[in-house]
């Protein structure tokens, strides 16, 4: 299978460019993680999703991906909150790491190669910035070490700022102490009551840009094919880890810088510093966990998405057209399959026409991984899949048929698979023949019961289904049945 035709948006040139790695077949790739300080929000949910599904793609090109996330867990906001809990900082980083993967598990986002944490990583820490001052690139005062700015003339070229524009960043502090507005902390000095870490500039702890400079050169390398997260960690975040690794090792850090967009809600930024964001948690006790992935894939991942439940909601039904499809192939497949193949036009036209979605779906990857356009093909997939089924429901199909319809179906779960949606989920829960079976007896019983007039026990039946998630619809091909 060919790779040379994916192509990447690189926020770093501003463009499109075909993607070629450093060292095929292997990709490296490093993408920011959470400051374990609450429940991850949606905002937070869709950098993971998106950056797994990025993963899983390369994977199925036949890349083999080296996958880090780190876990910032020592952070002014974590302290806070250990202050306000009474508990230590790390213990309160551990508690939320632990929710984290709860929820990552549910969205199923693959766990990565690496999840290192800076807390376990501190002497590499200290080193990183203790070779940035050897080489005049950082500066210490008072027990503070600072990023010189001016010293790093390339400052500025991903975030395309200029230095005169580094006040306006997020996270900077005003220090009269520092030769430039601009300049960062790589180290801060220890302050009562905070964890702290011996340096050769005294107690202190890491600043947080630090963090991610380090723990990607220790698990990565000085260069590497991939640094991803949300847009909002364009400035000043990954502009100051372009800066302090490119000063260190005077080597490129990533030569593809991905960044996903925002959600919003009415237009505006979710985020906890203002307050309009919605904890995965409470989402996921209204939707099912695939819907919300289903839902973060719907539109292109550098694009804004506006939050509100009706898009989750056609979340949801597409979702379902996608299952279902899928289940009725399945029930295709079961056919007793001997005598003649069956030929019908319907069935000519999709063995024709079926090697082609895989193509497409590859082709709406390659480009810049439009998982929107990727769910457009499955869809399609899925409406041919369901006129095949009423087309040959009653007719005895042959074993070969039944052959190619197992290719199918596996091409059918390994594309879907490529967003991370699980087909056979439930099936796969619940024991899919068994479930199957019983079902259709008790469809059976209902149809009799009608026959009979006796609607009581026929409305009794559908109802108790209902209450178990599935419902059965009655269609001129006959009852079927659905879970909701």
């Amino acid at each position: 299978m060919s790779k040379d035709c994916l192509k990447v948006y690189n926020t770093l040139t501003g463009q499109k460019e075909v993607f070629t790695p450093l060292n095929p077949p292997v990709v490296k790739m490093y993408t920011c993680g959470p400051t374990t300080y609450n429940y991850i929000h949606l905002g937070n949910a869709r950098p993971l999703v998106v950056f797994d599904t990025v993963r899983r793609y390369l994977e199925y090109l036949g890349y083999e991906v080296t996958f880090v996330q780190n876990f910032t867990d020592v952070d002014d906001k974590i302290i806070k909150r250990a202050q306000e809990e009474q508990i230590s900082a790390l213990e309160l980083s551990e508690k939320y790491i632990r929710e984290y993967f709860v929820d990552a598990d549910a969205l199923n986002v693959r766990r990565a190669t690496v999840h290192p944490r800076v807390s376990q990583n501190m002497q590499d820490i200290i080193d990183f910035v203790a070779g940035l001052v050897k080489k005049g690139y950082a500066y210490e005062v008072e027990g503070d070490v600072y990023f010189a700015v001016s010293k790093f003339k390339e400052y500025g070229k991903l975030s395309k700022r200029s230095l005169e524009d580094m006040q306006a960043g997020a996270r900077i502090d005003v220090d009269e102490r520092k030769k430039h507005p601009g300049d960062f902390a790589l180290w801060k000095k220890a302050k009562p009551g905070e964890p702290s870490w011996e340096s050769p500039w005294g107690a202190g702890r890491p600043g947080w840009h630090i963090e991610c400079s380090t723990m990607s050169t220790k698990f990565l390398g000085k260069s590497f094919d991939i640094h991803a997260g949300g847009l909002d960690l364009i400035f000043p975040h990954h502009e100051n880890e372009i800066a302090q690794s490119e000063a260190l090792h005077d080597a490129p850090m990533a030569k593809y810088w991905l960044h996903n967009g925002f959600i919003t809600i009415n237009q505006e930024k979710m985020s906890k510093s203002l307050g309009n964001f919605f904890l995965l948690r409470e989402i996921t006790e209204k939707y099912a966990p695939q819907i919300v992935r289903f839902y973060l894939l719907s539109t292109h991942y550098r694009g804004p998405l506006d939050f509100d439940d009706e898009k989750l909601e056609v979340a949801g039904k597409g979702l379902e057209r996608l299952v279902t499809a899928y289940r009725l192939l399945q029930e295709t497949r079961a056919q007793a399959g001997e005598g003649e193949p069956v030929q019908t036009e319907v069935w000519t036209k999709f063995s024709e026409e079926f090697p082609s979605f895989e193509q497409r779906f590859r082709e709406a990857m390659n480009d810049d991984f439009n998982t929107a356009l990727a769910l457009a093909v499955l869809f399609d997939l899925a409406r041919a899949l369901n006129s095949l089924h009423h087309a040959l429901t009653g007719k005895s199909i042959s074993v070969e048929q039944k052959a190619f319809l197992k290719e199918v179906a596996d091409k059918f779960v390994q594309l879907a698979g490529i967003l991370g949606l699980e087909l056979g989920k439930k099936d796969t829960k619940e024991d899919s023949g068994l479930v199957t079976g019983l079902l259709e007896i008790l469809i059976k019983v209902r149809q009799e019961a009608r026959a009979h007039k006796n609607y009581q026990m026929a409305d009794l039946i559908r109802d108790e289904l209902k209450k178990q998630g599935i419902v059965l619809e009655d269609t001129p091909q006959g009852v079927r049945w659905k879970y909701i």
